[in-house]
């Protein structure tokens, strides 16, 4: 699975931390900070993160873990 985000979209919100905190966080400056490869059992937790966000920032694809 890979994942990506649009950070020209990404607004910050953080919904994507909420739904799945084993992937998503903000530094310490609050710019959002992701795994692009998490493992295969978080793919539903991505799922989920890339559904709620509000501005679809964030992409979920097949692929390289």
């Amino acid at each position: 699975m890979r994942i990506a985000v649009d950070m020209n979209l990404c607004e910050s919100h953080g919904q994507c931390v909420l739904a799945a905190p084993e992937i998503f966080s903000f530094d310490d400056e609050e710019y959002l900070v992701y795994d692009a490869g998490p493992a295969g059992a978080l793919h539903d937790k991505a799922e989920k993160a890339a559904a709620v966000c509000p501005v679809r920032a964030i992409t979920v694809s097949a692929g390289a873990s």
